[in-house]
């Protein structure tokens, strides 16, 4: 099994990395497109502000690879959000992979959303063995809006989509490699699809 982690210069890569040796497997850290598409399973991480990050992908060529990649892909956090046609941070336009914009909270709300909540509505495989309302460990100051590629909400002020699924595509707001044995359960049942 050939796992790759993008590196781009926006994650918090080492942690994924350690989650996925817990679950022993090594994952490899790699920008190159070569090394990428012929990963069996490619994590997206990202952890910072859209903008910046999109300009990092940009410049390495990787924000025209990614949305054609054929081969499951898990987007985690700002990974995740930039998968989505569009981002309020920034202005950013993301991937166009989610069919879906990304909104910041409103200041109704404590701001960034960080600690445990949970999900709930989950559809796929990727949630195999996972109970309703489970706790997840999430840190963001910015939402997708729910759209037909929904898998998995969160309520924080608003119901928002914490999961998305399109074909080949998955993302997760929350940070699985955070969030104890269930994040680390979504992980290997990611490796398992």
């Amino acid at each position: 099994m050939k796992l790759v982690i993008i590196d781009y210069g926006a994650g918090n890569i080492k942690s994924i990395q350690f989650a996925f040796k817990r679950l022993g497997f090594d994952a490899v850290l790699s920008n190159n497109p070569e090394e990428i598409k012929a990963a069996d399973k490619i994590i997206f991480p990202g952890v910072g502000e859209a903008s910046s990050a999109m300009k990092m992908l940009k410049e390495s060529g990787l924000d025209k690879l990614i949305p054609k990649l054929k081969q499951p892909v898990l987007g985690i956090c700002l990974g995740m959000q930039l998968l989505c046609e569009f981002s309020e941070e920034g202005n950013t336009k993301g991937l166009g992979v989610f069919n879906t914009q990304v909104k910041r909270f409103s200041n109704d709300v404590k701001v960034p959303q960080m600690g445990w909540n949970v999900i709930k509505d989950l559809k796929s495989d990727l949630f195999k063995g996972i109970k309703e309302n489970e706790y997840m460990y999430l840190v963001h100051s910015y939402y997708a809006e729910h759209c037909e590629q929904t898998i998995a909400k969160t309520d924080y002020g608003i119901n928002y989509a914490s999961a998305l699924q399109h074909d080949n595509f998955y993302g997760v707001q929350f940070h699985p490699e955070k969030s104890s044995l269930a994040g680390e359960k979504i992980l290997k049942n990611f490796i398992e699809l």
